[in-house]
């Protein structure tokens, strides 16, 4: 028995699981635009999905003792960042709590892009695109861009042998011969960090 578009849609959200964060795109294969957005549209209206944002939905993760929890502040990220064709990089105080730098996830969570400027609110933070200069991209989704965006938020003054051991931990040899590579697209202060101390 042929399955209806409906039943491919709800198939493929349950076979991710709680947690997915998706656009149409990762459906696009099931049928036609027009039967997927209903779909959609109706899973949405039934509380079984959340729409994020624009074309971005979510299948909520269910806590036992938090109840719903919000969608993962990256995962909507990377679904805003392909469904735009855009490239983000962390930066500031998301970037050091990505590497372990912080153990607090900001209120405030800023990627760098080369897409246009976008806030959206997910449960208590702000997901902020700031757009930037392609020199700043140069770096975009490489463990580079992560490394060199949190020393730059955390500042020469405060880069201590504690979180230098914490950012060597974090990395793997393919991780440091590509920090090493792209060391020179960083600003002279954290080029010489990153080649004295952490490769």
């Amino acid at each position: 028995m042929n399955k209806t578009v409906k039943q491919k849609v709800i198939d493929c959200i349950h076979q991710h699981g709680e947690g997915w964060v998706f656009t149409t795109n990762d459906l696009i294969d099931l049928g036609s635009e027009e039967a997927i957005h209903v779909t959609l549209h109706r899973l949405t209206g039934r509380g079984e999905i959340s729409r994020v944002a624009h074309g971005i939905y979510y299948f909520p993760k269910q806590n036992e003792l938090l109840g719903t929890m919000p969608p993962d502040v990256r995962s909507v990220a990377k679904a805003l960042a392909e469904k735009y064709q855009i490239r983000i990089q962390p930066s500031g105080a998301y970037a050091a709590n990505l590497l372990g730098l912080s153990e607090q996830v900001p209120a405030r969570v800023v990627f760098l892009t080369d897409g246009e400027n976008k806030k959206i609110k997910i449960g208590k933070i702000d997901l902020i695109f700031k757009k930037t200069t392609p020199k700043n991209m140069t770096m975009a989704g490489k463990i580079s861009g992560l490394v060199v965006q949190a020393l730059k938020y955390l500042g020469k003054e405060y880069i201590d042998e504690k979180k230098i051991n914490i950012i060597k931990k974090k990395l793997s040899v393919i991780d440091k011969k590509i920090l090493k590579e792209d060391s020179r697209f960083a600003p002279v202060w954290i080029s010489k960090i990153i080649n004295t101390k952490i490769v």
